[in-house]
């Protein structure tokens, strides 16, 4: 699947932009730092999550166009190099 294709990661960047768009009218109305701060690591935070979704999908997509459809078993360790890119 392409991962244009992927609904829960045009949802999430969508949820994204529409709180990052919030942010800027809390800047914009001269909200308190602190608030504003907060509602940015939620952002961040909610890119980096997408970021680990794509690269899993990414991985997941190009061994299936290897080896062809994934054991559940290989699935599972995939999903523990998920929680590795994380990290990236």
């Amino acid at each position: 699947m392409s991962h244009a294709a992927n609904p829960d990661l045009l949802n999430r960047l969508r949820r994204a932009h529409g709180h990052l768009a919030g942010i800027m009218k809390m800047v914009e109305d001269g909200e308190d730092g602190l608030k504003i701060a907060q509602q940015m690591q939620a952002v961040v935070s909610a890119l980096e999550k997408t970021k680990t979704l794509i690269v899993t999908d990414h991985i997941e997509h190009h061994l299936e166009d290897l080896i062809g459809p994934l054991p559940i078993a290989l699935r599972g360790e995939l999903a523990k190099l998920g929680e590795f890119a994380k990290y990236l």
